[in-house]
């Protein structure tokens, strides 16, 4: 059975109230981004798009509503946790920079969408189905844009609706192959559809699919609650709320690298912030494989904490499954906090 994987971060941050601003400006939003990132690592799948974690429903029932910054990695999961926890600021850290353009991508997909029914359409690139609005269930709103076509009118309107709302209005440095990236991201999205996946969205190619993004937005949590970021309008503004206000902060970082984890440590301490939740996914092992365990304690070791941060951590469950070939645990601190 697969479990969520809590466990507290028990090292005690100073005791003095937060100074975080209650919005970022787009040159300190700029700022961040440049400056707390490193140089982009190699990941074998570097363009993976979608989360592979169909049991995110239950971490978010586990981790609860805490406050304070979160600090993730990956895709889409972000904003489900965000959507739990409230945080009043996010850093979203991944080795690759096409995950940052991914997450710039949604940037200005929820800034520029009135409700889901407009994000999802503009996200799969397909016309919005007559019927739809804020009281329709998630359900329903993948079910009508399964049936609808993809348009490529549609995905060029939107790609150039990207770009100005990330150059033109928001004033953004990009370079010409960050943009590059964010048109193939956003034409693979169009290509592919709801039914979008994990192992289909990568350079790494399966015959045993894992969950679509339909799936994973409609998935339940074992008490029976929908806990996505699209579950309904009240979860969708939330996270638009952050995205408006410039505090979903994407930045490029090794979780055992010299730089972005101590940086975001660095800039937290200035404003007498605490790290509520850490959502580590299953990068641990890669940390492990790779002899760098330690160097990230150590990183760990400069992120503000108090007695109810949290870790949210996926380890492999040995099935051939896709579907089920991550898995959480409760388990104690020590397992992180002591370097095992």
């Amino acid at each position: 059975m697969r479990r969520t994987l809590v466990c507290a971060l028990m090292v005690l941050a100073a005791c003095r109230p937060s100074t975080l601003p209650p919005a970022v400006t787009d040159a300190e939003f700029q700022t961040l981004m440049d400056s707390l990132s490193e140089p982009a690592g190699v990941y074998a799948i570097s363009d993976n798009l979608v989360s592979n974690e169909p049991r995110f429903a239950e971490n978010a029932r586990w981790i609860g509503s805490h406050g304070g910054v979160y600090v993730g990695v990956g895709p889409e999961q972000n904003f489900s946790y965000l959507v739990r926890l409230r945080p009043a600021l996010a850093f979203v850290i991944d080795i690759r920079r096409e995950n940052r353009n991914l997450h710039l991508l949604y940037k200005a997909l929820f800034e520029m969408s009135a409700d889901r029914a407009d994000f999802v359409s503009r996200l799969f690139s397909r016309p919005r189905p007559a019927g739809l609005d804020t009281g329709s269930s998630a359900a329903t709103l993948f079910e009508r844009f399964a049936a609808v076509a993809p348009s490529s009118e549609t995905r060029d309107v939107t790609a150039s609706l990207v770009r100005d709302r990330l150059i033109a209005a928001r004033h953004l440095t990009l370079t010409s192959e960050d943009l590059a990236s964010i048109d193939r991201i956003l034409d693979a999205f169009y290509k592919s559809g709801p039914d979008i996946q994990f192992w289909s969205s990568g350079s790494v190619a399966t015959d045993r699919p894992g969950p679509s993004y339909r799936q994973l937005m409609t998935m339940r949590d074992m008490t029976g609650q929908l806990r996505s970021f699209l579950a309904d309008e009240k979860a969708f503004r939330f996270v638009k709320g952050l995205q408006s206000r410039n505090l979903i902060v994407p930045v490029v970082g090794d979780f055992a690298g010299a730089k972005a984890m101590r940086a975001v440590g660095t800039y937290l301490k200035g404003k007498g912030a605490v790290v509520s939740a850490f959502y580590l996914s299953n990068v641990e092992e890669y940390l492990r494989q790779n002899g760098v365990w330690l160097d990230f304690c150590a990183n760990v070791s400069e992120l503000p904490r108090d007695r109810t941060s949290t870790f949210i951590r996926s380890t492999r469950s040995g099935s051939d499954d896709p579907a089920e070939a991550l898995r959480s645990e409760i388990g104690p601190m020590s397992a992180i906090s002591n370097c095992r």
